[in-house]
């Protein structure tokens, strides 16, 4: 009898297991592609700007190029947005049959920004050599917009369930009324949300830089690729040291409202003052193992003084305990690490340019940037990491456990392999995709082709530049 009463503990913790596996998995894939999409139109319109306001045929070719990119990236990332979105209804029905009313709010906002980011995209992919130059510039304009407001529709959604507010249960403890302000304007929105949308540009400003830093140190300095460069890192460098801020801002109302998170990842067992703040090991009962410590900091960093008490994991419950406080531990730690390595990569950046006016001439400097695609979409997952195994046991924030939301229905398994399937098939396909018109831009780039021009008939930018401004030093020498 033991067993057999078991075997539907094990049942269920395995649909948990695969749910929370299934989310994550595809979460982590969204998210990259979520956002190029709040970010790239931006670094678009800008060497657009550059384009139109200097007469720059490179800049131009750029924002040309990249806004076909970024069709591409959208209409994966469009698939890739819906199977998430169904995921909630599929894997947790009772989540949201219970918390659908004040859930589905910031969702509902979330779709008009969509589907009118969708308008638009298309818009400007369609306008070139079809609209004026300056009229083309303004119709992306809104796809900056709609991006930061798709962001913050989606963040509020997330930042709800951590600080939830503005709703009414009955006595069957479901949602019976609601205060939309409320829900969308929760506590934990004012941090979650700047810090959602840094994210976004600084992983896709880092993103671009990196491939051209990559084709720079294959051989081609052509005033194209320093521009490419440029263009991108500077709006992510811009990003970095206001993301640290904001970063350090969340991490103590986290310690005000989330007091479990930060417990698991800061590894604090007992409460106390003069808590000390490890850097990496892994968290156990007797404390943090082949840490780095510095006495005092953490207390200091929570309440600027190493007098301030912080709440350990010794006045949680244990049945309310975050999961893998190791986990939690280092991911934050590396989204630390990550973020303070790409402020003096941006140190590095601004400072070369403030006295010369051009990019860092050693390939150390190409290096870093080429790492730092790939350094802060890391830095990106370790932060929802932290955001989302540090709510666990909760789905929802002292009203719902996630085992309690979680489906009964069989087969969350082999949805899991199919969505991975699908999701290697989409990866694929965009990746050759996109090496394809990188491959052809490159031939053209040999050919010099006029197939690119905008605004005006084969031969002719359509600008009325100056004499000789086709290639004029955007800032500078460095990349003329």
């Amino acid at each position: 009898m033991p067993l057999l009463d078991a075997l539907p503990l094990a049942a269920s913790q395995s649909n948990l297991l695969a749910a929370r596996e299934l989310m994550a998995f595809t979460l982590a894939f969204h998210i990259v592609l979520a956002c190029i999409g709040v970010a790239l139109p931006a670094i678009i319109l800008t060497a657009n700007w550059l384009g139109l306001k200097r007469g720059d045929d490179d800049a131009m070719r750029l924002a040309r190029r990249w806004s076909k990119a970024m069709a591409v990236t959208f209409a994966v990332g469009a698939v890739t947005g819906t199977v998430l979105s169904f995921e909630f209804g599929l894997l947790w029905p009772r989540f949201m049959e219970r918390f659908g009313d004040a859930f589905g709010i910031a969702f509902a906002i979330e779709g008009i920004f969509f589907f009118t980011e969708a308008i638009f995209l298309a818009i400007y992919i369609y306008g070139w050599k079809r609209l004026s130059g300056w009229a083309h510039f303004w119709s992306g304009v809104p796809m900056v917009i709609t991006g930061i407001g798709g962001a913050f529709s989606v963040v509020t959604a997330n930042a709800w369930m951590n600080q939830p507010q503005g709703f009414t249960l009955d006595a069957g403890g479901k949602v019976v009324g609601t205060d939309p302000l409320e829900i969308l304007f929760n506590p934990a929105t004012g941090y979650e949300v700047p810090h959602m949308l840094l994210a976004a540009y600084m992983v896709a400003g880092f993103l671009v830089a990196s491939i051209y830093a990559v084709g720079m140190l294959r051989g081609r300095r052509d005033r194209l690729h320093r521009l490419g460069v440029v263009i991108p890192l500077t709006i992510a460098c811009i990003a970095t040291p206001i993301q640290l801020f904001v970063g350090d801002t969340a991490a103590r109302a986290i310690a005000d409202h989330q007091p479990a998170k930060f417990a698991a990842m800061e590894c604090i067992q007992e409460t106390g003052p003069d808590q000390t703040e490890y850097i990496g090991g892994i968290c156990t009962d007797d404390g943090v193992k082949g840490a780095i410590p510095i006495p005092g900091l953490d207390s200091f960093l929570v309440g600027f003084s190493r007098d301030t008490v912080v709440t350990g994991l010794d006045q949680i419950p244990d049945n309310e305990e975050p999961p893998a406080d190791t986990l939690l531990h280092l991911s934050f730690d590396a989204m630390v690490g990550i973020g303070t390595a790409l402020m003096g990569l941006a140190i590095w950046f601004g400072f070369v340019w403030w006295r010369r006016r051009e990019l860092p001439r050693t390939r150390w400097f190409l290096r870093a940037v080429a790492v730092s695609g790939i350094a802060s979409v890391l830095a990106l997952w370790c932060g929802w990491i932290v955001t989302e195994v540090g709510r666990q046991p909760w789905i929802v924030q002292g009203f719902m456990r996630t085992e309690e939301a979680v489906t009964e229905a069989e087969g969350i398994w082999f949805a899991f392999a199919g969505v991975l399937l699908l999701y290697a098939g989409l990866g694929t396909v965009a990746i050759l995709v996109l090496r394809t018109l990188s491959r052809r831009w490159r031939e053209e780039d040999e050919e010099t082709d006029d197939s690119e021009t905008p605004y005006g008939p084969p031969g002719s930018m359509g600008l009325n530049p100056e004499p000789g401004s086709g290639n004029r030093p955007v800032g500078g020498k460095g990349v003329a």
